[in-house]
């Protein structure tokens, strides 16, 4: 991964300055006096197990062609983004500003409260359920990570989640070869 300067999001406007912005039509306002206080990881490919493509953005824009690839037919009309999309190699994405509601989690649930839309920022990594994910992508995981519970401080370890966790049956994401313990103890070690 090439240097890069330190990950920073503007309070004001909730954008990473750092991050290349690519803003997603599929989002809207959080509910009223809502506490953000859940990181949601997922994984994504597209096609499943192609990376570095086009896709994964043209789906956030609803630019996605149906017939640019069998497996994507079913896509057409879906509606979906995240905040954040971390590539195989680093780069940063962001979709949506972290004050908004990104539409990531789909039907889902946390503690008892369902929606986790309204009071989560997704984070994409570029990848697959069956394979590992790249160091570079755990390194600036562990840097947004970094940021975002200092912005926002209900976001406790125990409050970082996969998507398979919200939406059991439905979603297997980020799968069985994220390195959970790898990335937690990053994010306790001093920098």
């Amino acid at each position: 991964m090439p240097e890069t300067p330190a990950l920073e999001l503007d309070l004001a406007t909730g954008w990473c300055k750092t991050a290349r912005r690519c803003s997603s039509p599929n989002f809207n306002a959080r509910p009223a006096g809502v506490c953000i206080d859940l990181l949601v990881i997922h994984g994504i490919s597209l096609p499943a197990g192609h990376y570095g493509g086009p896709f994964i953005e043209a789906l956030f824009l609803n630019q996605l062609d149906p017939h640019a690839h069998a497996s994507f037919a079913s896509l057409g009309d879906l509606r979906v983004s995240a905040h954040f999309l971390i590539r195989r190699d680093g780069a940063l994405v962001q979709f949506v500003s972290t004050h908004d509601r990104a539409w990531h989690a789909g039907v889902s649930s946390f503690g008892g409260r369902s929606g986790c839309n309204d009071f989560s920022i997704g984070i994409e990594l570029e990848g697959c359920d069956d394979e590992p994910y790249e160091s570079f992508q755990y390194e600036r995981l562990i840097a947004l990570t970094r940021v975002l519970c200092a912005v926002y401080p209900a976001i406790t370890p125990q409050r970082i989640v996969g998507h398979c966790e919200i939406a059991p049956g439905r979603k297997t994401d980020p799968g069985a070869r994220f390195d959970w313990l790898g990335y937690r103890a990053g994010l306790i070690q001093t920098r």
